[in-house]
């Protein structure tokens, strides 16, 4: 009997899955808010007239463990999703040119963050996304979860 119901109980318990995908782009931290001086006087280096680069990645998604298929998600359905959110309209992109969320926004990776998650929630089944982690170096990590 109880082991029975200890079966039973793992409908209810929830999973995280993390797609770790990197993704490189450029981009150039400017405000139109700011002055050229005030611009170079906050972001410093990063707002070099030319830009700077990144390799970005990861997305988590948290849900309950399917009682048929023991996943959390279908990792090929994430990837691709990952692929149509992510990699095709940011790879190898110059974010404040190419991407034209950030001709309005300071291409920080904060808003980056946002970008995706805003984005992803769109595809992923509701309530799934539960992070975007993106590690802009290995030093400077961002965590956006829909706050």
């Amino acid at each position: 009997m109880a082991e029975s119901a200890k079966s039973d109980s793992s409908a209810d318990r929830v999973g995280y899955i993390t797609r770790v995908q990197s993704f490189s782009a450029c981009h150039r931290l400017h405000s139109a808010l700011l002055s050229d001086e005030e611009n170079k006087e906050v972001f410093g280096k990063c707002n070099n007239p030319h830009g700077h680069g990144h390799n970005y990645k990861e997305v988590m998604v948290r849900r309950k463990i399917d009682r048929v298929t023991g996943m959390v998600m279908n990792l090929t359905d994430l990837k691709r999703h990952i692929e149509d959110v992510i990699m095709t309209p940011l790879d190898h992109k110059n974010l404040d040119k190419d991407v034209p969320y950030f001709a309005t926004v300071v291409s920080t990776t904060e808003n980056l963050a946002v970008y995706i998650w805003d984005n992803m929630v769109k595809v992923l089944p509701p309530d799934a996304l539960y992070e975007i982690k993106i590690h802009e170096t290995d030093k400077n990590i961002v965590t956006y979860r829909g706050e």
